[in-house]
């Protein structure tokens, strides 16, 4: 017996029991778009969802396999808001996304959880509605909406409506995702920040961050190099990162136009013009023969303009 579930037309069809959602790696921030600026990185994560009859999860850690996993969680979640009763699945995950933290681990599950919910309950993907539903289980929005979305989006939430822009990121600009072997945890990075800042430190975060918006759009590498250059929450992060500086000033030095913690870290972003820059920056940071870090991850990575996709199995 298959479910009936409604499509936007009203007409009935029968929901898919198996179907994958592909959620890309996010990074929030962008420097100088603390809270608001995200963007998407051709980093997939791969979540298989299957009906049974027994609540299954694998392709992860053991210590995610219970009923507080968050793809499950955030299933069910966003079940109780479509009032629909939820069913026991089989889900099955695929993820290259470090761990470690600052690429969107945990919205990429959250994300897939709606998304199997709409798809199961709902008639289908809706990604506006998605994003609400993600945004409250996240709580913000800048890591779920370029999930969603795909390329670069500013988001902010207006009474409880979370209202998001998107860019096309331009072709020329290359991401180096850099990742030492620890993680720094959301919580921690949020104490180490003022609670208040000057007028002239907020002067300056809004010009900047207008001007990063647009030297990512055009691709404009000589602007982006001025502009990404925060005040507001970077300095404070980064002693939170061991190896924060010693990368930086090895990234910079190989030819990165910008480098960025990514979203609260552990993860950092280095953004050059082109692929060469790169490869260069990648190999000069792996292979730092002082401050060198074992078990540091390293890709290099093109922007993702997709967003979140849904296959049928």
């Amino acid at each position: 017996m298959t479910d009936q579930t409604k499509d936007r037309a009203g007409e009935k069809h029968a929901a898919p029991r198996r179907f994958r959602v592909l959620v890309p790696a996010t990074s929030a921030n962008v420097g100088v778009g603390y809270d608001c600026l995200g963007l998407a990185l051709d980093l997939t994560a791969s979540f298989t969802f299957e009906v049974s009859d027994q609540l299954l999860i694998d392709g992860c850690q053991e210590r995610f396999r219970g009923e507080d996993n968050l793809v499950w969680t955030s299933y069910l979640d966003t079940c109780r808001e479509l009032y629909q009763r939820p069913h026991e699945l089989h889900i099955t995950i695929d993820s290259p996304v470090p761990l470690s933290g600052g690429l969107g681990s945990s919205s990429t599950c959250v994300v897939a959880g709606v998304v199997a919910a709409q798809v199961l309950h709902a008639g289908g993907f809706d990604a506006d509605a998605a994003l609400d539903f993600a945004t409250r289980i996240e709580g913000h929005p800048d890591n779920v909406a370029p999930a969603l979305m795909g390329g670069l989006v500013s988001s902010f939430v207006d009474e409880g409506r979370t209202r998001s822009l998107r860019f096309d990121i331009a072709p020329n600009l290359t991401f180096v995702a850099i990742a030492p072997p620890y993680e720094v945890r959301t919580a921690e990075a949020r104490k180490v920040m003022p609670k208040e800042v000057s007028v002239q430190t907020a002067v300056w975060q809004m010009g900047h961050c207008v001007a990063v918006v647009d030297a990512l759009r055009r691709g404009d590498a000589e602007l982006l190099s001025a502009a990404a250059k925060d005040r507001l929450h970077e300095p404070y992060r980064a002693t939170l990162i061991p190896d924060y500086e010693p990368i930086r000033r090895t990234a910079l030095a190989a030819g990165s136009a910008a480098f960025l913690i990514s979203g609260s870290g552990s993860t950092m972003l280095a953004i050059t013009d082109g692929r060469k820059a790169a490869d260069r920056v990648a190999a000069s940071v792996t292979n730092m023969v002082e401050n060198h870090v074992d078990g540091l991850w390293v890709r290099v990575l093109a922007a993702n303009s997709r967003g979140t996709e849904v296959e049928a199995l």
